[in-house]
């Protein structure tokens, strides 16, 4: 047996955050979009369990508990009860690390699909959502990979807006964003304006037009933390800004990736060559965004 999956990236194309509830969750509004561009979780039959990382940044993955995919693994277990038999998890990590990307989540969702396929056909796709929903905010979002308005602590999700294909330029600093240090920041001075969310229009036509919206209705509430934490996150930005390709320049989750989108894929390729010549020291991939992939 082996199982492959795509596990892609997540892009907020906004990111509305509400001050902390009494348990120190904080409600968040968020549209979640999923580029072409992604990890490969793989499932194989092994002798015995075990979990490996490949790929350019799977050196940086912790091996234990902390890691989602494993995490994934063992609530599966206990969901399903009784003995499992062996396999081998392999994650190709190709996203960078605490990159506001979701990947994690998405890692873990791909594991999911993988696990289920292969050794619990017969699970409800409610009992596969639960368990990624344990995972944290973006587990229920990332297990399907599908566009996504995301509300509460990120478990109550509705359909996203109708929206064109979008194309961007993700680029990373290669610095790491710790959500959890990003939140202390920004409970420092939270976002006035709280999680509530946008008015959301259906039949936008154009990128033209989804980047206006974004413009007057939306922003992420955690950049501005983010960047003040790493002012690494803030080059990033000012340069995409700059560019004559970019129609908006906005980080996702709580960074430390920025994204750019363009008008068309012609217009995405030139830019993320540039940034590339400009800084081969970041990490920089032009991308589709919608989902699923």
């Amino acid at each position: 047996m082996r199982l492959d999956a795509f596990a892609p990236a997540k892009v907020n194309l906004f990111l509305h955050v509400g001050g902390p509830d009494a348990e120190g969750y904080h409600p968040i509004s968020s549209l979640m979009l999923f580029a072409d561009v992604g990890d490969r979780v793989t499932l194989q039959a092994a002798d015995a369990p075990s979990f490996a990382t490949t790929g350019r940044f799977g050196g940086e993955i912790p091996p234990g508990d902390d890691n989602l995919v494993v995490r994934a693994t063992q609530a599966l277990h206990a969901r399903l009860g009784g003995p499992v038999p062996p396999f081998r998890l392999v994650l190709d990590k190709a996203l960078p690390i605490a990159a506001g990307l979701g990947g994690g989540s998405s890692d873990a969702g791909a594991a999911l699909r993988l696990l289920r396929q292969g050794l619990a056909s017969d699970l409800p796709d409610a009992d596969l959502e639960a368990v990624a929903a344990s995972l944290g905010a973006d587990g229920a979002a990332c297990l399907w990979g599908a566009p996504v308005m995301a509300q509460g602590r990120g478990e109550r999700l509705s359909p996203a807006p109708a929206l064109p294909e979008l194309h961007a330029v993700l680029v990373n600093p290669l610095v790491p964003s710790p959500t959890g240090a990003v939140y202390r920041a920004y409970d420092a001075a939270v976002a006035p304006e709280g999680e509530a969310p946008p008015p959301l229009l259906d039949g936008l036509a154009s990128v033209e037009e989804v980047c206006a919206w974004l413009a007057a209705f939306t922003r992420n509430d955690l950049q501005a933390p983010a960047v003040a934490l790493e002012p690494r996150i803030g080059q990033v930005l000012d340069l995409l800004a700059g560019e004559p390709e970019t129609l908006l320049a906005r980080m996702s989750g709580s960074g430390a990736t920025c994204f750019a989108l363009c008008a068309g894929d012609i217009e995405a390729e030139g830019l993320a060559e540039r940034i590339e010549r400009m800084r081969p020291d970041w990490w920089v991939k032009r991308c589709r965004l919608g989902g699923p992939f």
